[in-house]
């Protein structure tokens, strides 16, 4: 039985996408990317889904709450599902926000932070850094993320690199996946299917 830990903030969680700030609205189960990843390997595989809305890479956000730092709380995740095959760390989308004020490179360098830190724990074996969708700002979360697309300019290459650096598998999400223009951030169900078929792919050749 191979175990894959799937390591994100609300698009591996499974939101949909939202008409205002602050409503909780979430994809039903086999509608979100880690549950048709898991379809899509059949048996021998162990999924877990380890999204949570708003989660950072390494940033407390005083204005969520709720333990959104990805980095605090990754170490007893690790531990509580160990040992791990894979970890596919899909985070930096909130990173964006504009109440974080911070680059494309200083976002993908705390990508490779998380790396590090899962592979000093000495309970992953292996890991898949994904490069976000690009988000949009249209929609109900335009101005959560207001300056967003200019920031996020060069953030596949530096995730792509990082992922290079530490001999971690890379996918570029953007090239399967967008954003719905609904909120500029989430994805429809649709995306959500395309995107677990892909990764699939992308976790069996990876564990071969």
């Amino acid at each position: 039985m191979k175990t894959i830990l799937c390591y994100g903030d609300s698009n591996t969680h499974g939101t949909a996408p939202l008409p205002a700030p602050g409503v909780d609205l979430r994809h039903p189960p086999g509608d979100r990317w880690p549950d048709v990843m898991a379809r899509e390997l059949g048996v021998g595989f162990r999924i877990i889904d380890e999204g949570l809305p708003g989660r950072t890479t390494v940033h407390d956000d005083v204005v969520e709450g709720g333990m959104r730092n990805g980095a605090t709380v990754l170490p007893a995740i690790l531990h509580s599902h160990k040992p791990i095959d894979l970890m596919v760390l899909m985070l930096g989308t909130n990173d964006l926000k504009i109440r974080f004020s911070v680059s494309a490179w200083e976002i993908a360098r705390s990508v490779e932070r998380l790396a590090l830190m899962a592979r000093a724990e000495g309970v992953v074996r292996d890991i898949v850094l994904v490069s976000p969708v690009p988000v949009q700002e249209t929609g109900a979360l335009r101005e959560v993320f207001a300056g967003a697309e200019a920031r996020q300019a060069g953030m596949d290459g530096f995730i792509e690199a990082a992922a290079e650096r530490q001999a971690a598998g890379f996918l570029r999400a953007g090239d399967h996946v967008a954003v719905s223009p609904k909120d500029g951030v989430h994805w429809e169900p649709e995306a959500h299917h395309r995107f677990g078929k892909v990764l699939a792919g992308v976790v069996a050749e990876r564990l071969a």
